[in-house]
């Protein structure tokens, strides 16, 4: 799950544009998924938006990429010549070889190969899914493919450039690259079953990248991969329950889906494991408390602004979040060494505040006021997200964390 709240939250990142990081050799590794799926051409009105949606169209077939802002998907990059450093040194030497292989002959299984594999219901399913579902289904999948893109460029250029630093390593980070890219492609092959596409090749070219030193981006990509394999397993097991709230057959493939999720978070827990001062420092500990706190506050804000869409396949929003993020806690207290203590009333008693405060900023976004009465409307609200997230911060952590970490791919919960 993209996280993409850091960035409010992190003075340490940086948004840089793609051509100031070698964007030709980025540009190289998006081939295998950048081409758009064949779409019908889309009816549209003639302010360019599709008739059924309203959504703003680039061109026929092809939507427009969602307003960038603090809670949308984003792309990321990193220092990757410190990168080559740390893995062609004295980390190359502390890495477990032996698991390293292990991994990297799990992942050469690729065990998803053949499960992306679509049928005619798609596009039927989707043909009933009318009026407002019909818009907030397209916004999933959009969000999601861009998630899942961001991850394959990433990932992808990883593998490029410690390819004669670290084979083993490099060859993982391109297999992960694969079902990232793999996904992306699914989700961007949906969008066509409501006559729409995303340019991936577009996006590639002029999205803004969000920089991240090489110790941020393993703490992140492990919790949005953790993340991410609870919210496909909860969202299968709960369709599995309630077949009658299965409006499309995307969801059928969430259990097999969420396990690639789940290998890519075991990965980044070995890296983490090979290198003890991302684990076992107060600094760490910090951070850790930190970007946990990123990534549940985003997901939980993301939703509530989309509650629409879990209440269409039957889901309770804020009991699907709270779930998510318990068990996602519970995944990751075993490998960082401190983690949130969400399971402390006070954790969701200030989310919810937080979901009612992004309402009254969404309604100021929306008046017809001035700019500059908006910014100043907006100040006592941002205020209140400040208060809220500097006492979440400085909660009572619950110490956690082990070196000698046992498999992080739970059984999923009875109760979703």
């Amino acid at each position: 799950y993209n996280s993409s709240f850091v960035v409010m939250l992190a003075n340490s990142s940086s948004r840089v544009s793609m051509r100031s990081l070698k964007a030709h050799a980025v540009r190289r590794s998006v081939k295998g998924a950048r081409s758009s799926p064949r779409v019908a051409a889309a009816a549209t009105t003639p302010s360019g938006a599709d008739s059924k949606t309203g959504i703003k169209m680039m061109r026929k077939g092809v939507k427009e990429a969602a307003d960038e802002n603090i809670l949308t998907p984003r792309f990321y990059t990193t220092d990757f010549e410190e990168m080559e450093e740390l893995f062609g040194g004295e980390w190359n030497s502390q890495l477990n070889k032996e698991e390293m292989e292990a991994v990297l002959k799990e992942f050469q299984q690729d065990y998803n190969q053949r499960h992306f594999v679509r049928n005619d219901t798609f596009r039927a399913a989707a043909d009933k899914i009318e009026g407002p579902a019909r818009k907030i289904f397209v916004e999933f999948l959009e969000r999601s493919c861009t998630a899942e893109f961001s991850g394959f460029l990433l990932y992808k250029e990883l593998g490029r450039r410690l390819k004669k630093i670290n084979p083993v390593v490099a060859e993982v980070f391109t297999l992960m690259s694969r079902d990232e890219a793999r996904h992306a492609g699914f989700l961007n092959k949906a969008l066509s079953d409501f006559d729409l596409a995303l340019d991936l090749g577009f996006l590639t070219k002029n999205r803004k990248y969000t920089f991240f030193k090489p110790k941020f981006i393993f703490y992140a990509t492990y919790l949005s991969e953790k993340i991410g394999y609870w919210r496909y397993i909860s969202i299968y097991r709960h369709l599995q329950r309630n077949p009658d709230c299965q409006l499309y057959p995307m969801f059928e493939y969430f259990e097999n889906w969420c396990q690639d999720e789940s290998r890519h978070g075991d990965f980044f827990s070995a890296l983490l494991k090979a290198q003890p001062q991302f684990l076992n420092t107060w600094e760490s500990k910090l951070w850790c408390r930190f970007f946990c706190l990123s990534v549940y506050v985003t997901m939980y804000l993301n939703d509530h602004q989309r509650s629409a869409f879990y209440e269409s396949v039957g889901l309770q929003t804020t009991e699907f979040n709270q779930h998510v993020i318990v068990e996602t806690n519970k995944t990751t207290a075993r490998i960082f060494p401190a983690v949130l203590d969400v399971e402390n009333p006070e954790f969701f008693e200030r989310c919810d505040k937080m979901v009612e405060l992004n309402k009254q900023l969404s309604a100021i976004g929306a008046s017809d006021a001035p700019d500059f009465v908006k910014s100043l409307q907006k100040l006592p609200i941002l205020a209140g997200f400040a208060s809220h997230l500097l006492a979440l911060f400085f909660m009572a952590p619950v110490e956690a964390g082990s070196l000698d970490m046992e498999s992080t791919t739970p059984a999923a919960s009875a109760s979703f």
